[in-house]
């Protein structure tokens, strides 16, 4: 198959420019679709632009649009940090509410510490 290093480099080569090309067709593929500004149509267009004139329609995207493609990146990461939040919220906060309320009627006496240990029994429980 290799006849020699030339051809061994050479063909190293074409994996590696194979390569960079899907990373880089990925990368703004996600961007396409994660690009709220964009309508149907013009996501379309730029999906066909990026895989008819592979190299080409990449360096054009990110030439028009890649000022915009970290801050569409982070805007993406922070909505899917307050969903895994408002769920882990959802799922722990009335536990450590009722632990918590328990906490405050303990230190102010009017439960004793066997009461107390009894509802964070049942509370860590359920």
């Amino acid at each position: 198959m290799f006849n020699d290093n030339g051809h061994f480099l050479l063909g190293l080569l074409e994996f590696f420019l194979f390569f960079a090309w899907v990373m880089c067709l990925f990368w703004v593929l996600s961007d396409v679709f994660r690009s709220k500004d964009l309508g149907g149509g013009a996501k379309t267009i730029w999906v066909l632009f990026v895989i008819v004139i592979p190299w080409l329609g990449i360096l054009v995207y990110v030439i028009a649009r890649g000022n915009g493609m970290q801050a569409r990146a982070i805007e993406q990461q922070k909505e899917v940090h307050a969903a895994q939040a408002a769920y882990l919220k959802s799922m722990t906060g009335n536990s450590t509410d009722e632990i918590t309320s328990a906490k405050t009627l303990l230190d102010s006496g009017a439960i004793t510490q066997a009461e107390f240990d009894q509802i964070k029994t049942k509370v860590l429980a359920s």
